[in-house]
């Protein structure tokens, strides 16, 4: 696992632009808590259960699932395998779901999904192209994954929406930026795009002047 010190990406962000030192100073500050016993088939499993639902639905569903399974502490993927469509569709989870989490379980035996030991050691690049494989796993939900559950210091997810107003709100650009162009600015906050993208999220939260 990448660790490194908040603080010196606090103090790269701040020296960049005074308008980002000014978004820094009116946030809480960037602490990231990388998961100690990360399960990457629960998850990914959680995530695909989250996808395009509100956290409420996604929560209530998930419970769910869970509930199939009550001595267990962590997913077993076999188990999983071996439970009829019919049941995780009385769970809530629709057939694309269904689909995907099962490819996952799949995947998961197979080895394509390795364990966390295994998966803290590999690049982030490593990791995305093996996640990505996965059925319903696209780029940004590994990026969350490795920004939040690894705590990977350089992830520059430039295609989450919420990144982007954040970058055109701290900065004053009427147009979103495009990934494309995103992806060039975020060049200047190497080897800390991951507290850029943070902070960016933090944008989105607050209030300036002049908001209505």
């Amino acid at each position: 696992m990448n660790s490194f010190d908040p603080k010196a990406a606090i103090q790269h962000l701040a020296q960049s632009d005074p308008r980002f030192a000014e978004l820094i100073a009116r946030s809480r500050p960037y602490d990231p808590k990388p998961s100690v016993l990360l399960r990457p088939f629960d998850a990914l499993a959680e995530s695909i259960a989250y996808q395009q639902l509100s956290g409420k639905a996604a929560a209530t569903i998930w419970g769910r699932v869970r509930a199939l399974y009550p001595k267990r502490k962590w997913l077993d993927p076999s188990q999983l395998l071996a439970t009829s469509d019919e049941q995780l569709r009385a769970c809530g989870l629709s057939r694309n779901k269904i689909i995907a989490v099962k490819d996952l379980a799949a995947k998961t035996i197979e080895g394509v999904v390795p364990p966390g030991p295994k998966l803290a050691k590999m690049s982030d690049e490593e990791i995305i192209e093996r996640l990505t494989a996965v059925r319903g796993i696209g780029r940004w939900t590994v990026e969350m994954m490795l920004l939040f559950e690894l705590g990977r210091p350089d992830v520059w997810p430039v295609n989450d929406l919420g990144v982007q107003k954040g970058y055109a709100k701290t900065f004053g650009k009427r147009k979103l930026p495009t990934p494309k162009q995103l992806q060039r600015i975020g060049n200047k906050w190497k080897p800390y795009r991951s507290a850029a993208a943070w902070y960016f999220w933090r944008a989105c939260d607050t209030v300036t002047p002049g908001d209505e």
